[in-house]
């Protein structure tokens, strides 16, 4: 048995939610987004990727790594991804059908410190760290997936993502979202996923993990996530493209067109998703907040981090697609 989800509000004012766009209001942000994809462009330094955007029909600068995506790719890709998928979990109860009229709760990452419980003192984040407090989350019934929230800082960063994946398969019996760095490390989480469920062929059937990566904005996908999502969609397992964009940084200052670039990214992911393998699962993703102009950071605890990610909750409702946004 699956675990059980909150109703979303959807246009009704019940349910959790926010409601901050009228369907037009959408539709007017969609029609920027689809103008952005094409006119501007999307620039993909991964030859691979854009070979596949060529074969779905976009026009390639190759001089320029500029790939422009027609309208019709990105519509298609939306139709054709699935709005619900199984977030399958190493202890079956913990199930989770994902999908975009319901709501479960993640924790957040990643964290590079943490307060030891014993002596109160403030840490550097380490594996055994992360082991730790794998299980402390693991315990916590309101968590419904697992987002690794501290990283083994101890080992080359190169190969820190397996380290990771080992630390935290071995210490939760939740469904994992983690981020792989590559398109090498991200086989290596997938042979330790395939063992802890008897083989590739059950990970395919019931998918423990979900692989997050990140466009670099503004509006460019590099290797480190055009490797994961076309190598996800191979092996038909789902990706979760997330955004982190800036608004007054790599996005403009506005919230509505942090809110343009931001979806011209993570539906450029959909569509090389989509292009690599039709109706494989894609969640749209968002850790987009405003930076912070006296120390040039992200003010993650910002109220325009709420109100960002509310208009994403609203876009994928929108689109038809699971999603996974940052609450502050």
């Amino acid at each position: 048995m699956e675990r059980k989800s909150l109703q979303a509000g959807v246009n009704r004012q019940c349910g959790m939610g926010l409601t901050l766009f009228s369907d037009d209001d959408l539709y007017t942000l969609h029609c920027a987004t689809l103008d952005v994809m094409y006119n501007v462009g999307i620039k993909v330094t991964d030859p691979e990727a854009r070979e596949i955007f060529a074969g779905g029909g976009a026009e390639i600068e190759e001089d320029k790594q500029l790939v422009r995506i027609p309208a019709f790719m990105v519509e298609d890709a939306i139709r054709s991804a699935p709005a619900t998928f199984l977030m399958a979990a190493p202890d079956p109860k913990n199930d989770y059908y994902i999908n975009n009229r319901s709501v479960g709760f993640t924790n957040f990452g990643e964290g590079i410190r943490y307060i030891d419980p014993y002596s109160t003192t403030p840490k550097d984040s380490t594996k055994q760290a992360l082991r730790d407090v794998t299980r402390l989350s693991n315990a916590m019934e309101n968590i419904t997936v697992y987002w690794r929230a501290l990283g083994a800082d101890d080992v080359p960063v190169q190969v820190q993502s397996i380290h990771n994946g080992e630390a935290i398969f071995n210490n939760t019996t939740k469904h994992l979202i983690m981020g792989a760095n590559c398109g090498y490390n991200f086989g290596q989480l997938v042979k330790i996923a395939s063992a802890v469920v008897g083989g590739l062929d059950n990970l395919r059937k019931r998918p423990i993990y979900t692989p997050t990566c990140c466009p670099n904005s503004p509006l460019t996908l590099n290797p480190d996530m055009t490797e994961v999502v076309m190598g996800s969609a191979r092996l038909g397992l789902p990706a979760l493209v997330i955004s982190m964009a800036l608004a007054g940084g790599t996005t403009p200052v506005t919230l509505a067109g942090t809110l343009v670039c931001h979806n011209a990214e993570v539906l450029s992911g959909l569509v090389l998703s989509q292009l690599t393998k039709r109706g494989v699962p894609f969640v749209y993703g968002s850790s987009t907040t405003i930076m912070d102009m006296r120390f040039t950071t992200a003010a993650v605890g910002a109220p325009e981090l709420g109100m960002l990610n509310a208009g994403v909750a609203k876009l994928a409702q929108y689109y038809g697609l699971p999603s996974l946004v940052a609450g502050g």
